[in-house]
């Protein structure tokens, strides 16, 4: 791995972790989010959250990292004057979700469970996935 990319996966680990702490996961859990080996254990996911080890260059863990980020950010405009509500909002059961919470959502379904989560929040992104930004804006000819 190249020393850029390697930098820029660091970069996202960091990210990542500082999330999932904020968040107050557990180990078991963050395997789950992340989509981790069953066999990752803490002292592993401190060399992440220490920088000396970087997530694993696999597309679904990749993917999942990026839902992970988006969703943060979504919760940073929802919230903005109240940082620590993100971590309470994953952990509260929601109506929109048959009064699940978002993080059980993400445990059980995975990474549909995080595009539900992130569609809820995020009405953009659940515009994108209807295919909704094809149609475009097409003025009326005159």
């Amino acid at each position: 791995m190249e020393q850029q990319q390697r930098q820029a996966l660091g970069d996202i680990t960091q990210a990542v972790m500082n999330l999932l702490d904020s968040w107050q996961l557990d180990t078991q859990e963050i395997q789950g989010v992340l989509s981790l080996p069953e066999g990752v254990r803490a002292r592993a996911l401190n060399k992440l959250r220490e920088g000396t080890d970087v997530l694993p260059d696999n597309p679904e863990v990749l993917r999942r990292a990026g839902y992970l980020l988006r969703i943060a950010d979504a919760l940073r405009t929802t919230y903005p004057l109240n940082p620590r509500m993100s971590g309470r909002w994953v952990r509260q059961g929601h109506r929109r979700f048959g009064r699940r919470s978002p993080l059980s959502i993400i445990l059980r379904d995975g990474e549909s469970g995080m595009i539900a989560v992130l569609s809820e929040l995020d009405c953009t992104f659940s515009w994108d996935l209807t295919g909704s930004t094809g149609m475009g804006y097409r003025p009326v000819p005159r």
